[in-house]
């Protein structure tokens, strides 16, 4: 699909009111609005909950900000009878853990282009979830496999109620431990990887994303089924330009890269204009073309988001980050000749 420097969201922003947050996300003009995680109302907010809150023995403690599952103790019956039945309503999103998303639902989103949603990525998930002994569940076969289970069925149960709000609809797995593989701290093999995220990706009937804000192996990435490849384009906008076959390949069968430009940090985005991130944006595009990437393809093929989710960012600073976010996407059209 052809993008020419749409927008969207990455996840989380700054407020403590859901309704606010909302008005703000809609009047900011991004072409795929996103429903907020909102961290400021608590751990309740925490990706990893929202993602997590459904699977077998699960124990949430906010005060402690963990997630800990008694794994000899589990009884899967009941998420297996689901997942056979394809009983999505099992991994229905419990509304205290989602004010953001019932928020969102609760507005008229019909005619806005699309919509984009989000879950936590089963590698990512594996990982925060722990034992007993302070192990992450991911190093558990059998529990792993119904983290794998359970983001399919969340992702599913997700794009059934935001299709009923609109028909075009991105699903992003948001996935920032995939930064840890190859490193002591994630003993999952490449192959491991990519085949636990296309487990958690199959059967999603819309187009899929998995986002990455940090450094990481693309090619693992991209040898999954996705359709988006959202990355932190500002810190690692460069690291692309080492994968120019894997991505050259990706986007030729219509895939999109989601360029991270805009930060998401204070100190950055109150110092960041709108010439110096177009500036690194072209010459991130420019290193593609050295490597004997075709320039057309790749706009046709970009879309331009924050690199991450705003959610730890001064309330204040928002508006600077959607202004930039609009500004550096129009930017970018008048540049590339984009009608």
């Amino acid at each position: 699909m052809d993008r020419y420097f749409e927008t969207t969201l990455i996840g989380s922003l700054p407020f403590d009111d859901p309704a606010y947050a909302i008005d703000r996300i809609l009047d900011s003009g991004v072409t795929y609005p996103a429903w907020p995680q909102l961290p400021a109302l608590g751990y309740s907010e925490s990706m990893y909950v929202q993602t997590g809150c459904n699977l077998p023995n699960i124990e949430i403690d906010l005060s402690e900000k963990k997630i800990t599952v008694d794994i000899p103790a589990h009884d899967p019956y009941l998420m297996y009878e689901a997942i056979v039945s394809e009983n999505i309503d099992y991994f229905k999103h419990p509304q205290k853990y989602h004010k953001g998303f019932y928020e969102f639902l609760s507005r008229d989103l019909s005619g806005l282009k699309g919509l984009k949603g989000q879950v936590t990525g089963p590698v990512s998930e594996g990982l925060q979830i722990l034992d007993k002994e302070g192990r992450s569940v991911l190093y558990d076969d059998s529990y792993a496999e119904l983290v794998r289970h359970g983001v399919n069925m969340t992702a599913k149960w997700q794009l059934n109620e935001l299709r009923k709000h609109n028909k075009n609809v991105i699903m992003f797995f948001d996935e920032p431990s995939l930064t840890l593989l190859g490193t002591p701290f994630a003993s999952v093999s490449r192959e491991q990887a990519w085949d636990i995220l296309d487990g958690a990706m199959e059967g999603l009937d819309c187009e899929k994303a998995i986002h990455c804000c940090g450094n990481t192996d693309w090619s693992v990435v991209l040898n999954t089924e996705l359709d988006i490849l959202s990355f932190d384009a500002y810190a690692y906008g460069h690291t692309i330009a080492m994968f120019p076959e894997e991505i050259s390949a990706f986007l030729e069968k219509g895939g999109t890269l989601a360029w991270g430009i805009i930060p998401s940090g204070d100190d950055l985005i109150e110092t960041e204009n709108v010439d110096g991130l177009v500036k690194k944006f072209k010459e991130d595009i420019g290193a593609l073309v050295k490597k004997g990437m075709d320039e057309d393809l790749i706009i046709r093929r970009s879309m331009v988001t924050p690199q991450c989710g705003l959610g730890g960012m001064d309330p204040k600073n928002v508006d600077k980050a959607f202004d930039l976010l609009f500004r550096v996407a129009e930017k970018m059209k008048e540049h590339y000749g984009v009608k």
